[in-house]
């Protein structure tokens, strides 16, 4: 009921708001702007590939990760989008789950336990 759209509202105000942001910071508004999947789609994928799929605390480890890179390597020109995808590939091969995996199974610690178990009989002879 009334949780439920509030939920909704709050989303579609944040959805609003980091639009209008993004619009700011592009500083132009048109079609092609909004739409351009090659600008954010790469940095997305990096920030959960960093971060870690399936929880909460992975992207958000990812983002703050993306940034400090991005920040320390943007006097590099492009050998800066080399040095993501190098640490991306790295970050697959050596750490699966992401740096919040990594992080997580070592240390034990899940900030927002909210990840979904499956649970039930153990079945023997499996496919």
């Amino acid at each position: 009921g009334r949780l439920r759209w509030a939920v909704f509202l709050i989303a579609a105000a944040a959805t609003g708001l980091t639009g209008a942001l993004i619009f700011l910071q592009t500083a132009r508004i048109s079609p092609g702007a909004a739409f351009a999947v090659t600008d954010w789609t790469a940095n997305v994928i990096f920030i959960v590939v960093i971060g870690g799929i399936g929880t909460i605390e992975g992207p958000i480890l990812g983002v703050l990760v993306f940034f400090a890179l991005r920040s320390a390597l943007a006097d590099y020109g492009s050998w800066y989008l080399m040095t993501l995808g190098l640490i991306a590939v790295v970050v697959m091969l050596f750490a699966p789950k992401g740096l919040w995996g990594l992080i997580a199974s070592r240390k034990g610690l899940h900030l927002f336990p909210v990840r979904r178990r499956l649970t039930g009989p153990k079945i023997e002879g499996g496919i």
